[in-house]
């Protein structure tokens, strides 16, 4: 997730506070009007988060354009409140923080040992059960930890994105276009990307690669030009871009050439069979993609374990004291015997503690879960255990950094390196007992990330004046509603963009799913052992060196590990900004600015976009006898101006094209953002 952080307010006591709408003050919030649309926005960008988090392991944050947007929308359908607006970015915004925990972790299921048998868990029902026990944890835990770190901490927490977002339902309240700049950034999204994929009007992946015996054979520059790209990109800046890109550059324009000059084809193949890949998917791979499959993969999910594991060796002093923190200030309330106010009513702590001994029941009773009874049972209290901790932190986290330096990936990583130790100091080691191990990483994640938006959201609530117990509870119905979605969408994906010949698409170019294949390579370390040690602690060895020139490692990594035609089309959306602040002389834009706003949009209609093509790529037809893919099928006659164009003006003709349209839409985000 990217964001620009706001500046600090001014600290601010909780006896100064006083709520846009004070706390005797009950006008309409939970209405039905708020939860349909919430659960709406909840739905939809839950399943573009999926997308983009399974194309390029990166998320944005859902509150604010759904906070834009329903200002908009519910003054179509009469009259709203403040309140009712932050219902519906409320719920909404479940959708989008579950979708991110449940795609860096259950897709790992699909890479884990062959022994595992992780692919027979990855169905619709045991997504949806561990991404709904996951979220509701996040909200359930939560509720205690609101008066110690949203109300009692309101002078040194500023939860940035929270208090952005309260920013943005204040100015709906005296009227403002925000709206429609995020409504033109999803219909261009919208239009580009189905002109590009369903129409076929230009490539969607223009690339150059040199040839296997030039002087430096098999090097890969790429893009693939679309709104998501661009848009992640923008939001996250030259500097996370330039990094991501950098790790890029060493995969595909060093390693591999290099790897090219000392190995020979017949020794890579060799080395793909023994990684289990069939002789049919071998054929298939270009030069680069084999090198990258055999060895570069490796040496990228290594950098990304060893970039999670610094991350979390450096915000352990932030857990230790958020914890000792948050306990302190539950020890230190004191029960009063007034009325308790509208603004303080949580859910009771009864119905927290019931709910999470009901969870702890499912876990360890479902059948469709991994383990026998005794493992679902460890399985359950560990959940707890990861999970009230990572919960806790997570909150206290974002409250000083923001939801978009999270370090999500660090907190599942300890978690799993727990899990998977205790398993094995147990006797419940082995190939067996790894989908169970995912299982209590998968919900820890999904609780922490729930967590960490949840808090930005009850800040929101804190600042406006809303009541905590009916976001709360709109909080588990946008985690319930979302779920449907997103477990549905994520099997549409990987069976809509799987290769021929292939059961999967996640795990491909297409949805290289870089986090869920860092978490199966952290599991599969620890219980198995069976992995290509040496490429592995290659990329360690080169996350630790650019950490110590004081490089984030986190996004170096993932930048080696991604595609490159990823990596370089966010770094453009990167330079864009960068160019952007430049020209406007800002030193950091303002997360509701049109540029920002316009940039968010574009990510949710590409990413909405991709799950519609996925959907066609899953439906055949049949064309002169054969079946052909519906999406394919629709985009023949643009394949046929590429091929036309080719013949008439140069086989790169396509691909000049391609970055002509892509430049056009990067210079109407550049005219939207300098707009006066």
């Amino acid at each position: 997730m990217g964001h620009a952080t706001p500046p600090p307010q001014a600290p601010q006591t909780v006896a100064e506070h006083k709520p846009y709408i004070p706390a005797d003050q009950d006008i309409p919030e939970f209405t039905p009007k708020a939860v349909i649309f919430g659960a709406i926005f909840g739905i939809l960008f839950g399943a573009s988060t999926v997308y983009l988090a399974l194309k390029a392991g990166l998320t944005v944050s859902a509150s604010i354009p759904i906070a834009v947007l329903s200002i908009s929308l519910l003054r179509k359908v009469g009259r709203s409140t403040i309140l009712e607006n932050n219902i519906v970015q409320t719920i909404g915004s479940a959708g989008e923080s579950v979708a991110a925990g449940v795609a860096f972790t259950i897709p790992a299921l699909l890479f884990l040992s062959t022994g595992a048998n992780g692919q027979d868990y990855f169905n619709y029902f045991t997504i949806f059960t561990l991404a709904a026990c996951g979220g509701i944890l996040g909200v359930l835990f939560m509720v205690p930890l609101r008066r110690s770190l949203i109300v009692a901490e309101h002078g040194t927490l500023p939860y940035p994105e929270g208090t952005a977002c309260a920013d943005v339902l204040i100015a709906g309240e005296k009227g403002g276009s925000m709206a429609k700049v995020v409504f033109q950034g999803v219909g261009l999204g919208v239009l580009y990307n189905v002109l590009m994929k369903v129409a076929g009007l230009w490539k969607e992946a223009p690339a150059f690669i040199s040839a296997k015996t030039s002087t430096l054979p098999n090097a890969t520059v790429s893009g693939e030009p679309t709104s998501e790209y661009l848009g992640v990109g923008y939001i996250l800046g030259p500097k996370v871009g330039g990094i991501m890109v950098s790790g890029a550059i060493l995969s595909w324009i060093v390693l591999i050439p290099l790897l090219t000059l000392l190995v020979s084809e017949a020794d890579v193949v060799a080395d793909l069979v023994a990684l289990g890949r069939t002789p049919e998917t071998i054929a298939k791979m270009s030069g680069p993609r084999m090198f990258y499959e055999a060895y570069v993969r490796y040496i990228g999910a290594g950098a990304v374990t060893m970039a999670g594991i610094i991350t979390l060796i450096r915000t352990s002093p932030t857990i230790v004291r958020a914890v000792k923190e948050s306990m302190a200030s539950m020890a230190a309330r004191k029960s009063g015997g007034a009325a308790v106010l509208r603004t303080e009513r949580d859910i009771p702590m009864p119905v927290v503690a019931i709910g999470a001994l009901a969870l702890v029941g499912v876990i360890a009773a479902l059948p469709i879960l991994p383990g026998g009874f005794g493992g679902k049972v460890v399985m359950a209290v560990l959940m707890l255990v990861f999970g009230f901790l990572f919960v806790t932190v997570s909150s206290r986290i974002v409250g000083i950094i923001g939801s978009s330096s999270n370090p999500i990936s660090g907190m599942t990583i300890a978690t799993l390196l727990g899990t998977a130790l205790v398993f094995v100091t147990v006797g419940m080691g082995g190939e067996m007992y790894q989908p169970v191990a995912l299982s209590v990483g998968a919900i820890v994640c999904i609780a922490a990330a729930n967590a960490g938006a949840t808090s930005q959201d009850l800040k929101t609530g804190f600042l406006v004046g809303a009541t905590p117990i009916r976001q709360q509870i709109g909080l588990i119905v946008g985690v319930l509603v979302s779920v449907l979605a997103i477990g549905f969408t994520m099997q549409l994906l990987d069976t809509g963009m799987a290769p021929e010949g292939m059961a999967h698409g996640i795990g491909t170019d297409k949805l290289p799913a870089p986090q869920a294949t860092l978490m199966a390579t952290v599991i599969k370390g620890v219980m198995s052992q069976n992995l290509p040690w040496g490429y592995i602690l290659v990329g360690a060895g080169l996350a630790t060196a650019v950490w110590l020139v004081g490089v984030s490692p986190l996004a170096w990594a993932v930048g080696a590990y991604l595609p490159f035609a990823t990596s370089f089309t966010i770094f453009l959306g990167g330079l864009l900004r960068g160019y952007v602040d430049k020209k406007t002389g800002a030193t950091a834009e303002s997360e509701i600015s049109s540029g920002m706003l316009f940039a968010t949009g574009l990510v949710a209609g590409g990413s909405l976009t991709g799950v519609v093509v996925g959907a066609l790529s899953a439906k055949d037809v049949d064309v002169d006898g054969k079946s052909v893919a519906l999406v394919d099928w629709l985009a023949s006659g643009g394949h046929g101006m590429q091929n036309a164009m080719a013949e008439s003006f140069g086989e790169f003709a396509p691909d000049v094209f391609s970055a002509l349209m892509f430049g056009l839409l990067g210079f109407v985000l550049y005219r939207i953002a300098t707009k006066k």
